[in-house]
Order: structure tokens, then sequence, then C-alpha cells
């Protein structure tokens, strides 16, 4: 009789044991977001998480990440970094998130990385190009993104390119902006034949540019640079053509192009953008094709920059989630993200390891063109 009970206990322990894992296993991954869906960056905040939702959705739909669904669970800062900390905080404490994607804006990010610092959670494509992101390396902090330094190299060799060598600035006046505007003065002085002939500053959600405009317009450039919201960015275009500027606008890449394209409406043509996904309109490399396909399964309408960089993310997450394993932990996540050394994501490489988690430097140049559509 003991041992039909020892038996019985052993069997019932098994069982449990096995339905446990089997609950564990088909657990939902959390990955937490916080990003501004309300402000100046809301439409670029949206369409990245839109096209992350739409790859987890295909991820999902085949079955999941070795059989567990993927739920991204995303939370409204307004561009407010306290609004972000406490989100943080919520999405650790609350939602027990397995990692944190997606963050957007450079001051946003920052004030969120003591606690990812302190909590040891991979913070994974922060929508920023910022060297604060990059230097000093934090093992937990995975750029997917292109720094701003590539960006502002990039473009002022394109403008060189067109005999564009006298250049204004116009920045927002936070992290984001003033990141951009130390990368574009790195670019320029290590060039040595571009001029940089001053700059304006706007504060965080004013589209009030009148006179930055006017300060703009007496410094004669051929070109000004663009390093702030969209909606101050497409403010400051139509208050300088109004007053008669014929040269050259290029922005970051982190304006959002389809954001500003659709706030410039006619008045758009010929603006110049830095892009750090490839074209999310091209057919070329599997990553577009891919794209192209979901997009249109999921019934979204249109693509965008935005929407090809959260794809993109969503991508590169979902690869480091399968080499993670089933029992996936935060550090099983950082080893197998740090062991996709050239990683092809369909067109575009992504390159990390243990000491290095700036996983892309592609950049290229587009412009909007007439019906605001993109050419490049």
């Amino acid at each position: 009789m003991t041992h039909m009970r020892l038996f019985a206990t052993r069997a019932l322990a098994l069982t449990l044991a096995v339905f446990c894992m089997a609950s564990h296993a088909e657990d939902p991954i959390v990955i937490g977001q916080s990003a501004p869906f309300t402000g100046p960056s809301a439409q670029l905040a949206a369409e990245f998480n839109l096209g992350a939702r739409t790859y987890f959705q295909m991820v999902n739909e085949s079955g999941g990440v070795h059989g567990r669904r993927i739920e991204l669970k995303a939370l409204d800062d307004g561009y407010d970094p306290s609004v972000t900390v406490k989100n943080t905080n919520e999405l650790l404490d609350k939602e027990h998130a397995l990692a944190l994607f997606g963050y957007v804006g450079t001051s946003t990010t920052l004030a969120a990385l003591p606690v990812v610092t302190a909590n040891q959670v991979p913070f994974i494509a922060p929508v920023t190009g910022a060297e604060a992101l990059r230097r000093p390396f934090n093992r937990m902090v995975f750029n997917i993104r292109a720094s701003y330094l590539d960006e502002a190299q990039y473009i002022v060799d394109q403008l060189t390119v067109s005999s564009l060598k006298s250049i204004a600035v116009f920045y927002q006046n936070d992290a984001y902006g003033k990141a951009g505007l130390e990368a574009f003065t790195a670019a320029q002085r290590k060039r040595g034949d571009v001029q940089l002939l001053g700059s304006a500053t706007i504060e965080r959600h004013s589209t009030d540019v009148a006179a930055q405009a006017k300060a703009l317009l007496a410094m004669h450039a051929q070109a000004v640079m663009l390093i702030s919201s969209y909606s101050s960015s497409a403010a400051l275009i139509k208050e300088m053509k109004k007053d008669g500027y014929a040269g050259q606008f290029v922005s970051v890449s982190y304006v959002g192009g389809k954001a500003l394209a659709d706030e410039l409406g006619s008045q758009g043509t010929g603006v110049m953008i830095s892009e750090v996904t490839p074209f999310p309109w091209g057919e070329s490399g599997q990553l577009q094709r891919d794209y192209t396909k979901a997009l249109h399964k999921a019934s979204v309408p249109s693509a965008s920059f935005g929407s090809m960089e959260g794809f993109l993310a969503a991508k590169v997450l979902v690869e480091g989630l399968q080499r993670a394993g089933r029992d996936v932990t935060r550090a099983k996540l950082v080893a197998a993200l740090e062991s996709m050394t050239s990683w092809d994501a369909g067109g575009i490489r992504i390159s990390f390891s243990p000491d290095n988690h700036n996983g892309s430097h592609f950049v290229e140049m587009t412009m909007i063109g007439s019906g605001g559509r993109f050419v490049h």
C-alpha cells in the first residue's frame, strides 16, 4: 500500500510538472513599449507600433515563438520623460515585460535608461540616433537604427555632391535636437568644406516659427537641416517658402517622413529626408516583400518608413527570441541577440556582438515627390 501511495504521489507530481511546463510554454511573451501616441511625434509612434504589431501578428498566426504568443503592451507617454519613467516601471512591475521595445524619442529613452539598467532588462530598438544610447556601452541597449552621426555624415556628403555647402540648422531644444546638432557639427568638421552659417531653435510642442524663419532667411543658406518634430518642421518650411526661400530642406529620419509629407501637402515637393530602413514601397529585398505582403494581409492601408522600422525591429526581436529558446529569460535574450553577427534580415544586415550593440549603419536619402509620394 505504501508503494502504491508513493507511486501515486510521484505520478501526480509528474503530471503537475508536465502541466506547469505546458502552461508556461503557452504563457505569452510580454514585450513593453512606452511611446508618444499623443503629442508632436504621435504619428511616428503610431506607425512604428503598427509595423511591429503587424509582424508579431504574422508570427502569432504561425504558432508564435516556441509555441508562445507575443503580446506587445504599449503605453502613451505623450513625449514626457517623467511619464516614460512611470510607464516603464508599470511595464516591468505590473505587466512583467520580458523586454522593452520601440521607445520613441531621445529625451524619453534617456529618462528610462536608469530603470532599464537597474532592472537589467533588454531595451531593444529605441527610435533615436543619439550617441548617449550608444556611448558609453550599455549591455542592455540594442540599437537597430543608424545613429544621428551616421545620418549627418550621409546628409553632408549628399549635399556637397550637389554643391550645397552653406548650411543652417533648425533644431528642437531638447535632447533629440541637441544630439542631432552635435552630430551635424561633427560631420561638418570632418568634411572641412561645409560651412555652418548658424542655427535656430524651437521648444518642444511649439509650432510658432516666425522668428526662427526670419533668422534663418537672413543667413542665406543654400540648405536648411531640420532636427525637429514633423509639426514644427512643416511649419518652418511653409513659413520660409512663403517668405521666398528657394533653398533645399533636408531632415533626419526621426521627423517621420510620411507624417512630414502629410503635414506639408503640396508644399512638400523636393524636401529631402535621410532614412534608416529600406524603402517601404520597394520590392528588391525579402524584407520589403514580406512587409508589403503582411500589410496587405492585415488590411493596413498605406506603407511608411515608420511602420517599416517597427516591422524590421520586431523581426530582429523575434529572431533573438527564437535563438533564446523555449524558456527565455532576459539574460538568455541578451546573449541570443549578441549572437546575431551579420544576420540578414532580408536585404539589410544586423550585427550585434558582446561589446557592440549598434546593429546597423544603413542610411539612404529619399525625397518627397509630387502628390506626397516618396522617391529614392
